[in-house]
């Protein structure tokens, strides 16, 4: 079995959107256009792909951007710095394997050169102890709850502190920036929508 996880490409996006809506109701359903928006705005797009397969997929964001999502904006109004994870997705025959932590680890090692939180919400209703215990043995811890809109689901709002960060910043970020290697690199996003904010190497505040 050969895996890799990669950005996602856009002849990927049906495959991405079929996994999406097949995932049961902890995971919100998207129509072409919501994902197209994630393909052309999220800072972390990536699929794990096995043996020429779409296996799953993470989305994530930093902070800053204009994502409507209410679990994204309670973030942003809290802290400075983020990367919010908004949704991992794994296809039922490749479930139970271990994807969801190589996903994680993945998904840290790009945060924790750029901010010092990575954040994310579980769904309490209905609750899933196995998601619960995942992210409490992963480091989240929680930081608040909300529900989603009057009608919506009571939710779980998450927290990882990345210790690494506070050494990237001071030696690397408030100097000459991040080491130009392939694995430090921002996915590549249509030009049009380019965010000269995001360009690993930047100084940041």
């Amino acid at each position: 079995m050969a895996l890799a996880i990669r950005d996602v490409r856009e002849h990927d996006l049906d495959a991405v959107l079929a996994l999406n809506n097949a995932a049961g109701r902890t995971i919100l359903a998207l129509d072409a256009g919501q994902l197209r928006y994630f393909y052309e705005h999220a800072d972390y797009f990536r699929v794990a792909e096995i043996d020429g397969h779409i296996a799953g997929f993470l989305i994530a964001l930093r902070e800053g951007g204009g994502y409507a999502s209410t679990n994204y904006q309670w973030f942003g109004e809290r802290y400075a710095q983020f990367v919010y994870i908004d949704r991992i997705v794994i296809a039922n025959a490749y479930r139970r394997h271990g994807l969801g932590r190589i996903f994680y680890c993945d998904a840290t090692s790009y945060a924790e050169v750029r901010a010092p939180l990575l954040t994310c919400e579980v769904f309490l209703e209905p609750r899933d102890d196995k998601v619960l215990l995942f992210h409490g043995t992963y480091g989240f811890q929680e930081v608040g709850q909300q529900r989603m809109g009057e009608e919506g689901p009571q939710v779980s709002l998450l927290a990882k502190e990345l210790p690494s960060y506070p050494y990237v910043r001071e030696t690397y970020l408030e100097r000459d920036g991040l080491p130009d290697v392939s694995w430090l690199a921002e996915r590549p996003r249509p030009t049009h929508n380019n965010d000269k904010r995001r360009l690993a190497g930047e100084r940041r505040p």
